[in-house]
């Protein structure tokens, strides 16, 4: 089937050139014909004279029914974006100076996000006169990252804003299980004749 391109399409008396190249509903050629031949014949077929081409020379027009050609465009971008996976964003917050159970619990909810197929962002707030002390945040930081370091690779290292440390991490890719399953072998050695 002819791929027809995304901009506004010329229709029936909307077509202004001299001559066209026809095809025909099924597909063949009808050959270069005026535009006003083309549209007649579109019109006893019942159907519509659409130009699908408009940069060849000469232009190519195709007969076919515009309304159910639309019908099952609209058809289709819709089982595209049905079929496509959004990637969001969690966020994870903690401040610096976490108990141990609470960063366990934080840890869980991220690895959680990161099974889902969700990117992370993990943040350390600091309140009031902690913000003197920004190493506490990056250890925070990178004790997170080795908690959840078998799910996820970090996309943007920690970095400061505000009042905040942030770091972004994303899940691994997973490996196929075939070849998780099959143990790479030696190559084989032919023995040396001496």
């Amino acid at each position: 089937m002819l791929a027809i391109s995304k901009q506004e399409l010329q229709i029936n008396e909307e077509i202004r050139d001299r001559e066209v190249l026809v095809i025909d509903a099924d597909g063949t050629k009808k050959g270069v014909m005026s535009a006003r031949d083309a549209q007649k014949l579109a019109f006893d077929q019942n159907l519509d004279l659409v130009k699908i081409a408009p940069q060849a020379t000469p232009p190519v027009c195709r007969i076919l029914d515009y309304g159910k050609y639309c019908f099952e465009q609209q058809k289709r971008e819709k089982e595209a974006r049905k079929n496509q996976k959004t990637v969001e964003i969690k966020e994870i917050r903690m401040f610096s100076a976490i108990d141990t159970h609470d960063f366990e619990t934080k840890v869980a909810q991220g690895k959680k996000f990161l099974q889902g197929g969700d990117k992370l962002k993990v943040s350390v707030r600091f309140r009031k006169r902690a913000i003197a002390h920004p190493h506490l945040g990056e250890e925070l930081l990178e004790r997170y990252r080795e908690a959840c370091g078998d799910l996820a690779v970090v996309d943007k290292p920690p970095k400061m804003e505000g009042r905040a440390i942030v770091m972004f991490m994303s899940p691994k890719q997973q490996k196929s299980e075939k070849s998780e399953k099959q143990p790479k072998r030696a190559p084989k050695t032919e023995p040396q004749a001496e």
